[in-house]
């Protein structure tokens, strides 16, 4: 099975990264591939998967087989040549950057590239583009740089001007529940679910599809958006959002930052005063960096909260447009509450709770403080 068949609906991005590998390994100076290479797409759409997949294909002899140790290695993150950035905090610095240059600098070991994927690019500060852009600019011959990030304006103008562009797209309804039904053990109607309420998003149609206390969460945040009465309810609503976002952070969270904390102790050889010299200081390090992952992880829990709230007013506002046509609605499971809820108010209305829904994502996007952020969109919603 080719390391492509992953990509759920991207069939017309497959055809193009298979040429650049095979152009890669004719030798014939094809201008199908390059060493720069930018994926955008939507959240969901796959554009880590994207990049892992070409990576893999490059290195792979048979051009991206899926079953070889460079394919599974790769797809796994452990490939010795293949070297995957995803950043834990709110942004990508400068340091970092210089780290991935200089070992991208490094002859391949196994294969004929050294590749560098930095995942979630349009996190890059000013100062870590403007490190990176010499680099983008006159690469090693043997290495290979795979940005990603969710629209071309994401990303700084002199960094997306020398990258070649692979524009991925929203996987269909259909796309998703046949992924699902090929790749878990789901069953149709749950498949089917799942895809509809994901929007397209892969990876939040695979843990809605397979995690029983996830769609128990998605009815719970939906349902504070019918509790909203008056200040006190939206202040407890808010509340309530933030709290199930520290829980799942803590929760995904919990047990790899323990046993990082504890790969770093064996390594100083102790704990506390017993380390080695820079233990303490290592140690220090780490938990800031946790720290900061968790911080991320936590907006991250509650942008994707106010995304499941946004398709609630979307659905009201399907019902008030097409009355007749529930099955256009995303949360099936909500169709009563829906309908009798588009009934209470004005499609004008609705657009406008949608818009501030909008506004508060935004804001959080540009490090808003959550709650305050929540408390005053529950109160411009009710």
């Amino acid at each position: 099975m080719s390391v492509f068949s992953s990509l759920v609906g991207q069939d017309h991005i497959i055809d193009q990264l298979t040429t650049a590998v095979s152009a890669a390994k004719s030798g014939t100076g094809s201008q199908a591939m390059t060493h720069s290479w930018l994926f955008v797409g939507p959240p969901g759409s796959g554009r880590s998967n994207a990049a892992i997949a070409f990576a893999a294909a490059l290195v792979c002899k048979e051009n991206g087989c899926g079953n070889c140790v460079d394919c599974t290695t790769v797809m796994s993150s452990t490939h010795v040549d293949v070297e995957r950035f995803n950043p834990t905090g709110l942004s990508i610095k400068a340091d970092e950057v210089r780290e991935l240059i200089a070992r991208s600098s490094w002859s391949p070991s196994v294969g004929g590239w050294r590749i560098v994927v930095i995942e979630d690019a349009d996190r890059l500060t000013e100062t870590a583009a403007n490190a990176l852009l010499k680099t983008i600019e006159e690469p090693e011959s043997h290495t290979v740089w795979l940005l990603c990030a969710p629209t071309l304006s994401d990303v700084p103008v002199t960094i997306r001007s020398r990258c070649r562009h692979v524009q991925l797209r929203t996987p269909s309804t259909n796309s998703v529940q046949d992924f699902l039904l090929n790749q878990t053990k789901v069953d149709k109607k749950t498949a089917e679910f799942a895809a509809r309420v994901s929007q397209g998003h892969i990876g939040r149609a695979r843990f809605m599809a397979t995690n029983l206390e996830a769609q128990s969460r998605r009815k719970e945040i939906l349902s504070l958006a019918l509790s909203l009465r008056d200040v006190d309810t939206c202040f407890k609503a808010a509340q309530r959002i933030l709290d199930i976002a520290e829980q799942q952070a803590e929760s995904e969270n919990a047990e790899r930052d323990a046993q990082d904390l504890k790969q770093l102790q064996d390594a100083y050889q102790g704990t506390g005063r017993g380390m080695i010299s820079g233990g303490a200081k290592a140690v220090k390090d780490l938990e800031k960096e946790q720290k900061s992952s968790a911080t991320r992880a936590i907006r991250d829990n509650i942008d994707a909260a106010l995304l499941d709230i946004a398709t609630f007013y979307r659905d009201v506002l399907v019902m008030q447009v097409m009355q007749s046509k529930s099955s256009e609605i995303l949360n099936i499971d909500l169709s009563q509450e829906i309908r009798t809820y588009a009934g209470t108010t004005s499609s004008k209305r609705t657009l406008e709770q949608i818009d501030a829904v909008l506004i508060a994502r935004t804001n959080l996007a540009r490090n808003a403080a959550p709650l305050a952020t929540l408390e005053a969109l529950f109160c411009a919603l009710k």
